[in-house]
């Protein structure tokens, strides 16, 4: 191992440490925070070796850069964007060598998702909070990264000489921010039981995310339907991806950050398999939901895991075959 600084030359709009998020921490009243887009948080980290969980670096919008003073392997993941190192054009969601006092540039392409995750191989230096370095600015914990960043890197660049970027053909679950409406999978919770007609309302209805949007949640422009009665309704703690309906004329796509119900009716929940993808919806994007059931959802989100497990093979194999092992202790 060695220790390798990264010279930060350019940050997006926010740029911070990020990793999969808590542990065990909502208990204490603290949300499980993490990567938006866990998806791509973790195929990052799978390809260039690191454990899923690993700590990595989150970019909103704008463009991210950096220059190492050794030569690194990284990776960029999540919404289409640009990659250029040292000006030449470069692939995403793909092991990439960055040679030593070479430029990489990401630049997101924010009209097809929020953001972007650039792994590299070994362990980024970062503060944690509760054993996880995923910011939470209400607690104060900020995350940013400042002009250099340290890593302890095993990485030392490839031996054999007939290595071209090619060998890389790895099985790669891209996640697909496509143009156009965002199809989402949302499983029924009890509260629709309580809005006649909601179901059908939210499968014909079409909703743009608001930029009231934030870290707790989606905040959807689209129609709504409130309780017939003033029944109160008891908070409590509510999963991931809740589909929530407040006293305003809006839905909302609870996330990472949230907490308990405030008392709002909570008609439905996205399905695992859709969650990245809601992890990727900026200010103006449309949104649909289709209704399918826990047995659907279930199936979809173990495809999805599946893939991810292939993935973590494919690339333990392929780096051993060019003498590189990386850290591979896959979680």
């Amino acid at each position: 191992m060695r220790t390798v600084g990264l010279a930060i030359t350019r940050t997006g709009w926010v740029t911070t440490f990020q990793d999969l998020g808590r542990r065990d921490s909502e208990r204490r009243g603290v949300p499980t925070g993490g990567a938006a887009d866990q998806l791509s948080a973790a195929v990052a980290n799978v390809l260039v070796g690191n454990p899923r969980g690993f700590t990595l670096i989150e970019n909103l919008g704008g463009e991210l850069a950096f220059v190492p003073d050794s030569d690194v392997l990284v990776a960029v993941t999540g919404a289409p964007c640009r990659v250029t190192v040292g000006g030449a054009p470069a692939a995403s969601w793909s092991p990439v060598v960055v040679p030593a006092g070479q430029e990489i540039r990401v630049r997101a392409d924010v009209a097809l998702g929020a953001r972007n995750y650039l792994a590299v191989s070994g362990v980024l230096t970062a503060e944690t909070l509760l054993g996880s370095t995923a910011p939470d600015a209400r607690m104060g914990f900020t995350q940013n990264l400042g002009e250099r960043v340290l890593l302890e890197s095993g990485f030392r660049g490839f031996r054999h000489s007939h290595f071209t970027p090619p060998l890389f053909r790895l099985p790669v679950p891209v996640l697909p921010c496509a143009k156009g409406p965002w199809l989402v999978d949302v499983v029924q919770s009890y509260g629709a039981r309580s809005i006649p007609g909601v179901r059908e309302l939210i499968a014909e209805s079409s909703y743009l995310v608001t930029a009231r949007s934030n870290h707790v949640g989606l905040r959807l422009d689209g129609p709504v339907l409130h309780p017939d009665t003033d029944t109160e309704i008891v908070s409590h703690g509510v999963p991931i991806g809740a589909l929530q309906i407040p006293h305003a004329d809006e839905l909302i796509v609870l996330g990472r950050y949230r907490s308990l119900t405030a008392g709002y009716p909570i008609v439905g929940v996205a399905s695992r398999a859709s969650l990245p993808l809601l992890g990727q919806a900026g200010p103006g994007r449309e949104l649909r939901f289709r209704w399918v059931d826990r047995e659907t959802s279930v199936r979809r989100s173990t495809e999805q895991e599946s893939e991810l497990r292939v993935l973590e093979r494919a690339t333990t194999e392929a780096f051993g075959a060019l003498g590189f092992a990386g850290h591979l202790i896959h979680q």
